[in-house]
């Protein structure tokens, strides 16, 4: 008996040491990926100062480059693309746990996952043929959103379903035997113990349509130094723009994509230190209602 315990506390020290080597080896590797980004952002940086963030200028044969058109492009698509994508999601999820019948719960999930793992081409050649010319949406900042909202909705939906088949079986049977319909459970004991997963799922699919290169660039109408909250208008964003202009840039305009993609990468974790925050801070909620 002794003799196992030994190798047990030897097989968890080990597992213990592999798991935080593999974490110091992420924050390692995201570091120096930050550094060498940095260090490339640097010049256009020092030349253009925080006009880079606040100019609505982008004129690569002027040496002018103003990011401000661009970080607006990608967070208004993105705050489209969540606006559509939550609901439908979330509503499909509680539909998948808690209101479909067992026989169509499976095909269901298939469908969904079959979604998630489509290219982001193909969608954004659909939006291109299809919402762009069609339906009389045009190259805009709304045909981009939609594109997103189509391509986060399986990822939101398949997290949220996970999340919410956590809820003890013995709180929703015991909101229905007072006498709650199914809404009134699933508002009363599904959504208050999987909020802070639901918001997680949210904000992961926020991290995607942040980061959608390809099918953006080809609905979003790569329009320069465009900010408007009109959804029919076309703009540009972020990772659109260092995907079209990257093949033809010189050292100062590499500098300026670069920094784009540096302030892409920081909007990201921004955003994922909220998510975050906000998750840890349901749990804590949970936790004291719990106690």
């Amino acid at each position: 008996m002794l003799d196992l315990r030994g190798k047990s506390d030897t097989a968890d020290r080990a597992f213990r040491w592999i798991a935080i080597g593999a974490a110091g080896l992420v924050l390692l590797i995201l570091g120096m990926i930050a550094l060498s980004m940095g260090d490339r952002a640097r010049p256009v940086i020092a030349e253009m100062g925080f006009d880079f963030f606040s100019s609505t200028r982008w004129s690569p044969p002027d040496t002018l480059y103003g990011a401000l058109p661009f970080i607006w492009g990608t967070l208004y698509t993105a705050l489209i693309a969540l606006a559509l994508a939550v609901p439908v999601s979330l509503g499909v999820a509680l539909f998948i746990t808690q209101v479909a019948p067992r026989w169509l719960k499976k095909p269901l999930i298939y469908m969904i996952d079959l979604v998630a793992v489509v290219p982001s081409v193909v969608f954004g050649l659909w939006g291109v043929l299809v919402l762009s010319q069609h339906f009389g949406l045009g190259r805009s900042f709304l045909t981009a959103g939609i594109i997103l909202a189509v391509m986060i909705t399986p990822i939101i939906t398949s997290l949220a379903r996970e999340v919410i088949e956590t809820t003890p079986v013995a709180e929703k049977e015991a909101a229905l035997a007072l006498g709650a319909t199914r809404w009134e459970m699933i508002r009363a004991s599904v959504l208050p113990h999987s909020k802070g997963g639901l918001v997680g799922a949210v904000m992961l699919g926020l991290g995607r349509a942040l980061g959608e290169t390809i099918a953006a660039a080809l609905v979003i109408g790569s329009a320069l130094g465009q900010i408007t909250p009109n959804p029919f208008a076309p703009g540009n964003s972020m990772p659109a723009v260092i995907a079209n202009e990257w093949g033809e840039a010189d050292d100062m305009h590499k500098s300026a994509l670069i920094a784009l993609a540096v302030t892409l990468f920081v909007i990201t974790i921004v955003v994922n230190l909220i998510a975050t925050a906000i998750v840890q801070r349901s749990m804590r909620k949970s936790r004291g209602k719990a106690t």
